[in-house]
């Protein structure tokens, strides 16, 4: 038979026929039954995400090379995965679309190649990455070249760490090996009814372990947003997860050159807050809600808060000061007193280290009475998990700025972010305590023969208590020796953030050569 060369017209249509082919993902059926279950297709995720018409594909035709098992004979479109670029809110993005249509999204060979391309590819570029994760799992089907492959995707995000931002959206499961990746991304974003992720799913639980437990109770939100802290932000949905994604881009540069984006604003950056003066209670141990202030100190009342359910005794998340991003570290008294524990440690310290990587200025609120102290916390490694936060914020170069609204004792007035642990600035309001310890404690160590001995014990202890409390609980002493830059206003904290924003806007520091810290981790 005599061979024909096909003409123009009859490959643009086999090329019309195969892009069809494979953006039809796994069919109609498959798709409706995404949509059943509350999600969208991977790439309906893609097209909401991205400004209109600004998404380039990469990697449409990649196919497994896989012969066993059935796959020679198997198409898996795109690999389960689309990969490329587009704007997000006019800036360059690259992104991995895990596709549950397609063979449920198994990570196989050519499907972690395609994602570790992409994350080389955003390190490259300097682009952010954003991961949609939705996925059953490894690819069993490919042996070792699976397993080989997740050295690939693992290798590439770790070398773009800190180079790039990296952010995770749990948008389905995400289990065994593969549950890896997102977790060493910048931030993991879980849907609420939909998203999951874990070392392992409950059918290998039960078959390893014997223990019978649901997908949802196991690696749902309440196990990572609220017990283990894995997760940063909880969304409703798909397309809730995608806007907060857009959201939290707003804040981040698009790579570890380049300043955080500033934003207009009307709102002045010397506005007072007279609201400020008596929000705080008179009573020293009485607790009051530091979203109160966050809320009125950053621009226009707008803060993006992070592990929001985790660690609920400090408070983080990003905002802005005239338009500049910065990163907010806040006791919160309403819970554990605003005691630091080792969850709080490592919640603080992995936030810090994050802004500082990307040139975030910090902006910390202390009313803390210390580290947690007790057999439970020691046994767990406080003493390991608190000097977290000192190596945070001692190796962070970026902006730091500090105020003391209420208490700051002890080890948690240094791991908070004082002048000689870090702050370029720091600042008190007239109501702060700051000392070693309270009153109360030192005063029943220092004057303890004494009021042992005394024929009046109680009026004595009352005594020296007030002694103590006179001499050191107050911002005061601190200011005179010079510990403290001022005693503010409550009304003023704006307005003095701000000023020192401003003096430290082009702050640079050199340090001695080294690889980095070892911090304990």
């Amino acid at each position: 038979m005599e061979y024909k060369e096909k003409g123009f017209e009859a490959l643009y249509k086999d090329y019309q026929e195969r892009t069809a082919r494979i953006k039809q993902m796994g069919g109609p059926q498959a798709v409706a039954a995404q949509h059943k279950e509350g999600k969208m297709s991977a790439r309906e995720r893609v097209e909401y995400f991205f400004d209109p018409g600004t998404f380039t594909e990469l990697g449409m035709f990649v196919r497994n090379r896989t012969t066993a098992f059935g796959m020679d004979k198997r198409e898996v479109p795109a690999e389960g995965v689309v990969t490329g670029f587009g704007k997000v809110n006019g800036r360059m993005v690259v992104v991995g679309a895990e596709d549950y249509t397609a063979m449920a999204g198994t990570f196989g060979e050519y499907h972690g190649k395609k994602f570790s391309q992409a994350i080389d590819f955003a390190k490259d570029k300097g682009w952010p990455f954003v991961g949609m994760n939705d996925s059953g799992g490894a690819r069993l089907q490919e042996g070792m070249d699976t397993l080989q492959a997740y050295a690939w995707l693992f290798r590439s995000q770790i070398l773009a760490s800190g180079i790039v931002p990296q952010i995770a959206l749990l948008m389905g499961p995400c289990l065994g090996g593969q549950a890896y990746h997102p977790i060493m991304q910048d931030f993991i974003f879980q849907t609420r009814k939909t998203g999951f992720m874990g070392i392992a799913g409950p059918a290998f639980v039960k078959t390893q372990t014997g223990v019978e437990i649901s997908l949802e109770e196991l690696c749902g939100i309440k196990a990572h947003a609220y017990k283990t802290g894995q997760t940063h932000y909880v969304a409703e949905d798909d397309k809730d997860c995608l806007d907060r994604a857009k959201e939290l881009l707003s804040f981040l540069p698009s790579n570890n050159r380049e300043k955080p984006p500033r934003q207009s604003t009307p709102d002045d950056p010397e506005r007072q807050i007279p609201e400020l003066d008596t929000l705080i209670p008179e009573t020293p141990s009485k607790p009051f809600d530091m979203h109160k202030v966050i809320l009125r100190v950053v621009d226009d009342g707008y803060f993006f808060e992070t592990q929001k359910f985790h660690a609920t005794n400090v408070i983080v998340g990003l905002a802005r000061f005239h338009g500049r991003p910065a990163g907010i570290v806040a006791s919160q008294p309403m819970s554990k007193a605003g005691a630091i524990d080792c969850d709080a440690a490592d919640k603080v310290a992995r936030f810090v280290r994050f802004c500082d990587l990307f040139g975030i200025p910090l902006v910390n609120l202390h009313d803390t009475p210390g580290y947690w102290i007790g057999p439970e916390q020691e046994w767990k490694g406080i003493l390991r998990h608190g000097a977290k936060m000192l190596y945070a914020y001692i190796d962070a170069t970026v902006p730091k700025i500090s105020v003391i609204v209420r208490k700051s004792y002890a080890g948690a007035y240094l791991g908070m972010c004082c002048k000689d642990t870090g702050a370029d600035f720091m600042f008190a309001w007239p109501q702060a305590k700051v000392t070693i310890v309270g009153a109360d404690t030192a005063a029943s160590v220092i004057f303890a023969k004494e009021i042992k001995s005394s024929p009046h014990p109680e009026e004595t202890r009352r005594e020296r208590i007030q002694l103590y409390s006179d001499l050191y609980e107050n911002p005061y002493r601190g200011a005179e020796r010079n510990y403290l830059d001022d005693v503010i206003m409550p009304r003023d904290t704006r307005k003095m953030i701000n000023r020192c924003l401003d003096a430290l806007e082009n702050k640079t520091e050199v340090r001695p050569w080294r690889k980095y810290s070892n911090i304990n981790l």
